[in-house]
């Protein structure tokens, strides 16, 4: 199976399909293909991103209800 990437490898790999895109000498064919590498991998991050902001949501709402309960026990 293969490694999943992290956040900074995809950020990493799409900077290095941006330097290709930004070389002139590029075929019409190897840009194309190197601007849907860009597109899926801005979707992956995209994807990551969300996931994130989920986990980050559900560990705040916990806190605030353990603070919640400490303030009623006072």
């Amino acid at each position: 199976m293969a490694k999943k990437e992290s956040y900074e490898e995809m950020l990493l790999n799409l900077q290095e399909i941006l330097n290709n895109l930004e070389q002139e000498g590029l075929s019409l064919e190897e840009g194309m293909k190197a601007y849907e590498d860009g597109v899926k991998l801005v979707n992956k991050l995209y994807k990551t991103l969300n996931s994130y902001e989920g986990k980050i949501s559900i560990i705040k709402d916990e806190k605030e209800v353990e603070f919640d309960k400490q303030d009623g026990d006072k």
